[in-house]
């Protein structure tokens, strides 16, 4: 405990605190962005041009690879991440699964398994990640523990609480699981404003 304490002084000494926000590396123009995910990352309820990837791209004025699948739950996800790296090799990569597993009934053990593996396997390409919370259903729109968890464990930037305000929102929502075009436009504002906050120098 003693030794911890001294590291973390010595580092704070550096200019860095121990626990610090989780950082990423700066986005340029020749940055490749994969938004990886479901329908929300597909754009479900609202044209293509009007999808949070899109708007995202123009926002931060480079490509982000919409790579989404509706209806997709994580064992699905995790078998197609691999292909999706290797033939994209992006600098960054949203991943923002979970939410049909949930209506599917998989036990958030399950849920949160899948996506520890995805991160690791986005990791160990060298991108980094950043994390969407998906609500569970019910009255209260809510991400379940399981995603700070592994934001936390995995030291990566999370956004907890947009996805569930815009279904909270029903000026901002299609149906009851999926953004329109105001929401999506929210979303994408959310996820730059979090990727350029979690920037590193």
């Amino acid at each position: 405990m003693r030794f911890r304490i001294l590291t973390c002084l010595a580092v704070l000494a550096l200019g860095a605190g121990c626990g610090s926000d989780p950082e990423i590396r700066p986005i340029q123009a020749s940055s490749v962005i994969v938004a990886f995910g479901d329908s929300i990352t597909a754009g479900t309820g609202a044209e293509k041009p009007e999808s949070y990837p899109a708007r995202l791209s123009e926002r931060l004025g480079c490509r982000v690879v919409n790579a989404g699948v509706p209806g997709e739950e994580t064992p699905a996800g995790l078998r197609r991440l691999p292909g999706v790296l290797s033939r994209e090799d992006p600098d960054l990569v949203i991943l923002c699964l979970g939410g049909n597993d949930m209506l599917s009934k998989r036990t958030h053990e399950s849920i949160r398994a899948n996506l520890g593996t995805m991160i690791e396997l986005v990791k160990d390409s060298g991108a980094d990640l950043v994390l969407l919370g998906v609500p569970k259903p019910g009255l209260l729109l809510r991400p379940p523990p399981f995603y700070e968890e592994l934001a936390e464990a995995h030291h990566i930037p999370l956004d907890r609480t947009t996805i569930p305000d815009i279904l909270s929102t029903p000026s901002e929502k299609s149906n009851q699981i999926h953004p329109n075009a105001d929401g999506y436009a929210r979303l994408a504002n959310a996820v730059a404003a979090l990727i350029r906050d979690s920037q590193g120098d």
